[in-house]
């Protein structure tokens, strides 16, 4: 039981990652699609923070009398960039979407692409 809840994050992260591929796969709507994929990327995100911490380690400030172990900064720092791409492209995949919407009225996969292929 204790290993169970030690891996508590990983179980976290499998969750989301799941609800969020199901949501791309299932869903016809494309806001539905853009917010299913956001889910995906936070539980990518969740599941390098996590890899990213140490148990008992610090900030990389360099004092060996009272610290031992250290946390490597680097994945807070990748995901921090990570976080801001994300929201960037998350903001033109919307920013698109209502661009197809005045387009075609809709922004159901299936009937912009049954219109699409009328013309």
């Amino acid at each position: 039981m204790n290993t169970i809840l030690g891996l508590f994050n990983y179980w976290i992260v499998i969750i989301l990652m799941m609800t969020g591929f199901y949501i791309v796969m299932s869903r016809r709507n494309l806001i539905k699609k853009v917010i299913g994929l956001s889910i995906f990327q936070t539980s990518v995100f969740l599941l390098y923070i996590t890899m990213g911490k140490r148990a008992g380690g610090t900030a990389p400030i360099l004092d060996h009398e009272r610290f031992e172990h250290y946390t490597n900064p680097l994945p807070s720092v990748l995901i921090l960039t990570a976080i801001v791409v994300g929201v960037a492209t998350t903001s033109v995949a919307l920013a698109l979407i209502v661009r197809i919407h005045e387009a075609y009225g809709t922004v159901e996969e299936d009937e912009v692409r049954g219109m699409d292929g009328a013309e």
